[in-house]
């Protein structure tokens, strides 16, 4: 896997609303503010960049992809019992909901892209670093992992103001959805297919 696919991948990534431009929008249209979708998109970038850096980590450290897996298992089985435990509450849980301080979204965002295997995608670029030289094979992986977040960070951020700009405003005038449940479906999925993928 060449640089070019690291960033194709970030790309992807980018474009992928579960990854979190469209949470971005939401908290943009929620509030009529560009700027907090502006203030939104870097965090989110920061959660994805810490849920790769935990593969680069986990791989670099143990040179095993049995342990990077294991990440993704156990971060699904959290999101799908954080989704599930939502939807069944008859309680309103607010963590799920818009209004987020920028820790918790960025919480948000880390657990969203540890499902999604954010990281595990990269595992052809960091197995082939070489095992000898650990501080070599970490930096590297580090900076493999600071590129493909870059890439997400800045496709996300197009995709993002695009769609307020020119989608946002009249989707919200004809439709309402309830947030807090379309999210909780959504963490319950993303979490089953990581499961699945993974045993």
């Amino acid at each position: 896997m060449t640089l070019t696919a690291v960033i194709l991948l970030g790309a992807f990534h980018g474009i992928n609303p579960a990854m979190g431009w469209l949470f971005a929008v939401a908290r943009g249209l929620q509030e009529r503010s560009r700027d907090l979708l502006l203030q939104s998109l870097p965090v989110i970038a920061l959660g994805h960049l810490a849920s790769v850096a935990l593969v680069v980590l986990a791989v670099s450290a143990t040179g095993s992809i049995v342990t990077a897996t294991a990440l993704s298992i156990g971060a699904g089985v959290v999101l799908v019992g954080f989704g599930l435990w939502h939807l069944l509450s008859r309680r309103h849980f607010r963590w799920v909901g818009m209004r987020l301080s920028l820790p918790q979204l960025a919480a948000w965002s880390f657990l969203m892209s540890s499902v999604h295997g954010a990281g595990l995608m990269l595992l052809p670029v960091l197995t082939r670093m070489p095992a000898s030289h650990h501080g070599h094979a970490l930096s590297g992986g580090m900076l493999v992992a600071g590129v493909h977040t870059l890439a997400m960070f800045l496709t996300a951020t197009v995709v993002a103001v695009v769609v307020y700009e020119f989608l946002g405003v009249a989707v919200l005038r004809r439709a309402w959805f309830n947030l807090d449940r379309m999210w909780a479906f959504a963490l319950v999925g993303a979490g089953v297919v990581t499961l699945v993928g993974a045993v």
